[in-house]
C-alpha cells in the first residue's frame, strides 16, 4: 500500500506542480488530467452535491410555474404541443412512472392559466420562476468563483427573456430540423447510399445535439462572468454524453427496482423522481465545472479554495502591479483583467480578490468600454513598493483594532520594527520601560 500511496502522491504533485508539456497531444492530455483531478476533488469535497440537492428542492417548488410561464408564449402561438415530447423524453428513464409524472405536470400546467391569475398571482408566479434561475446562477457563480449575482434589473430582463424566448427557440430548432429532414432533397439523398445511412444517423442524434446546445447555452448565459464559447461547448458536449449515459443507467436501475417499489409502495415514484432530478443537476454542474477549469487552468490546486497566505498576496500584488504599470509606461494598451489571471497562473478568485483590494486602495483603476481593463490609479512616480504592501496588509474590516493593547510600540509599527529582535529582548525592554515609568 505504501508504494501505491507514494506513486499517487507523485502523480498528484506532477499534475499540480509539474511543468506542462509543449507538444500538442501531450498538452491536451495534461490539461485533461488536471481537469479530471479537479472534478474528482470537487465531487469528493461535496460542494457540487450540496448545491445539486438544494436545486432539487427548488425545482420541485418551481417546475410547474416555470413550465406555465414558458408555455404561455407557445400557447399563444399554438406551438405548445411541440414541447410536450421533450418533457416526456426527460421523464422517460423513469419508465411507466415517468409518463405518469409528465402527464400530471402537464395537467397542472394546463390548469394554471396565467391570464386569470391576477396581478398578485402573476407577480408571485414570476418571483417563483426567477428564484429558481437565481438559485442556478448562484450555483454557477460558486463554480466560476464569481462573488456577486446580477443586479435586480438584470435578473428580471435576462431571466424572463430566456424563460419566454428559450422554449420558442427550442421549438423553432425542432421545426427547422424536421423541415430539413423531410425536404425533397434530403428524401432523394436518403434513397442513395451512403447518404441514407448518414442522414438516418444524424436524425437519430438530433435530440442529443439539441441537449448539447441547450447545455452550452446555459453555460454561456447563466454565470455572471464572461465564458468562452469553445469551453462551454466542450462542457456541454461532455454533459450531454453524461446525460445520455445517465439516462440509460437510471432506466436500467428503475427497471430492476421491483424491491424498492414493494418496500416504498406509492412513494417509490417520488423517490425515483428525486434521484433523477438530483442526477440531472449533478450532470449540469459537472459540465459547468469542466468549462471553468478548461478556461481557467490556473485555478486547479490541491484545494478548491486556496488559503490567502501573506506571501502569496504580496507576491501576486507586486507581479500584478508590474504587469499593469509596464505597458502603461511603454504606451501600450492596458491589459485585460481576465488575461492577467491567465498569465499569473494562480486561481482566479485569488487574483480577483487582490486586484479588488488594489482598486479599493487607489493603486489600480478599471478602464475600457466594458470596464475590464486595469490601469494605474495614479502617477507611477507616486506608487511605491511600500504603498502596494501597505494596501495588501491593510485590515479593511478593522478586526485588528479589537486586539488587546499589550504590545510594545515598536512591535505594533510593523514596517519600521526590528525584525531580528527576539521576544526575549522585547520582554526585557518592556520590563525596563515599566520600571522606568514606575520611578
Amino acid at each position: 500500500m505504501i508504494p501505491i500511496r507514494d506513486q499517487a502522491q507523485a502523480f498528484e504533485n506532477w499534475v499540480l506542480e509539474g511543468k506542462p508539456p509543449k507538444k500538442f497531444p501531450l498538452t491536451w492530455l495534461y490539461k485533461a488530467g488536471r481537469t479530471a483531478y479537479a472534478i474528482v476533488r470537487d465531487i469528493l469535497d461535496g460542494h457540487l452535491a450540496l448545491h445539486a440537492m438544494s436545486l432539487v428542492y427548488t425545482t420541485l417548488m418551481s417546475i410547474v410555474p416555470l413550465l406555465a410561464l414558458s408555455f404561455s408564449v407557445l400557447k399563444a402561438m399554438g406551438a405548445h404541443h411541440r414541447m410536450e415530447p421533450l418533457l416526456f423524453q426527460f421523464f422517460e428513464p423513469m419508465g411507466a412512472q415517468g409518463y405518469q409524472v409528465a402527464e400530471q405536470v402537464l395537467g397542472f400546467v394546463d390548469n394554471m392559466r396565467v391570464g386569470v391569475l391576477g396581478s398578485l398571482g402573476l407577480v408571485f408566479l414570476i418571483y417563483t420562476v426567477i428564484s429558481l434561475v437565481q438559485k442556478v446562477e448562484g450555483s454557477f457563480n460558486m463554480i466560476w468563483r464569481v462573488p456577486n449575482l446580477r443586479s435586480m434589473s438584470q435578473r428580471f430582463s435576462n431571466y424572463l427573456s430566456v424563460i419566454m424566448v428559450g422554449p420558442l427557440l427550442m421549438v423553432s430548432a425542432m421545426g427547422i430540423s424536421a423541415t430539413v429532414f423531410s425536404s425533397a432533397i434530403v428524401t432523394r439523398l436518403m434513397s442513395m447510399e451512403p447518404f441514407g445511412s448518414v442522414i438516418l444517423m444524424l436524425s437519430r442524434f438530433t435530440p442529443f445535439f439539441l441537449v448539447v446546445l441547450a447545455f452550452t447555452f446555459v453555460y454561456v448565459f447563466v454565470p455572471n462572468t464572461r465564458v468562452n464559447v469553445r469551453y462551454a461547448f466542450i462542457g456541454g458536449l461532455i454533459a450531454g454524453v453524461l446525460w445520455q449515459t445517465g439516462s440509460l443507467v437510471f432506466a436500467t436501475f428503475v427497471a430492476g427496482s421491483t424491491k424498492y417499489a414493494a418496500i416504498y409502495s406509492s412513494f417509490a415514484i417520488g423517490l425515483f423522481l428525486l434521484i433523477w432530478i438530483y442526477l440531472n443537476w449533478m450532470i449540469l454542474l459537472l459540465g459547468a465545472a469542466i468549462s471553468f477549469y478548461l478556461q481557467h487552468p490556473g485555478s486547479i490546486a490541491r484545494q478548491q479554495y486556496v488559503s490567502l497566505s501573506p506571501e502569496l498576496q504580496e507576491k501576486v500584488a507586486l507581479v500584478m502591479m508590474w504587469m499593469v504599470c509596464k505597458p502603461f509606461a511603454d504606451g501600450k494598451p492596458a491589459p485585460r483583467q481576465e488575461w492577467l489571471e491567465h498569465q499569473l497562473g494562480v486561481p482566479g478568485d485569488v487574483t480577483r480578490r487582490i486586484s479588488d483590494k488594489l482598486i479599493r486602495g487607489g493603486l489600480l483603476n478599471l478602464g475600457g468600454a466594458n470596464g475590464d481593463l486595469l490601469v494605474p490609479g495614479r502617477s507611477l512616480d507616486m506608487i511605491t513598493i511600500q504603498d502596494v504592501l501597505s494596501v495588501i496588509r491593510k485590515d479593511e474590516e478593522h478586526i485588528a483594532e479589537r486586539l488587546p493593547d499589550i504590545l510594545p510600540q515598536g512591535l505594533t509599527d510593523f514596517p519600521s520594527a526590528d525584525r531580528d529582535e527576539t521576544f526575549s529582548a522585547l520582554l526585557r525592554r518592556d520590563g525596563a520601560d515599566k520600571e522606568a515609568v514606575s520611578y
